[in-house]
């Protein structure tokens, strides 16, 4: 009995991949379904398929993300609905959360409308003025604001 020739050697198989971790089905579960690969497709098929809570996340993720980018927030008292009967650690929170001013959140879902140029231009004024903090004196400030 002698070492096995190469011929006869059993070929080393590559090891089944393991199961996908959290962020992997995180960024499955959040990204449109058209940015992903036919692969990501199908593992993240298995993984619903195992998981029917995961399987309920998902759709009401997707949900919502069609009410953002479709500007539908006439839908947002069904979904809130649905997430609060679910009964999901953290969505159904979300959802419950959203009750406290859901004239603002249907708003923010329907109208094209933006408050974000607004909001940039002062956290870029906040930061401005911690940077300079208790260093200078409000010309210097304002010459820093106006010239940025």
């Amino acid at each position: 009995m002698g070492c096995p020739t190469p011929s006869t050697a059993a070929p080393n198989p590559q090891p089944p991949p393991g199961p996908p971790n959290v962020r992997q089905v995180t960024g499955w579960l959040t990204r449109r379904p058209s940015s992903l690969t036919e692969d990501d497709h199908q593992q993240l098929k298995a993984v619903l398929d195992h998981r029917p809570e995961l399987a309920t996340t998902h759709q009401l993720a997707r949900d919502f993300g069609d009410m953002l980018t479709q500007q539908t927030g006439v839908l947002l008292p069904a979904w809130i609905d649905e997430a609060i009967v679910a009964d999901l650690p953290g969505l159904s929170g979300f959802a419950r959360s959203l009750t406290n001013d859901i004239d603002a959140v249907t708003a923010g879902l329907t109208l094209r409308w933006s408050s974000g140029i607004t909001e940039a231009a002062v956290n870029r004024i906040k930061k401005i003025k911690r940077q300079l903090y208790g260093r200078t004196e409000f010309q210097l400030l304002r010459k820093m604001i106006l010239l940025q």
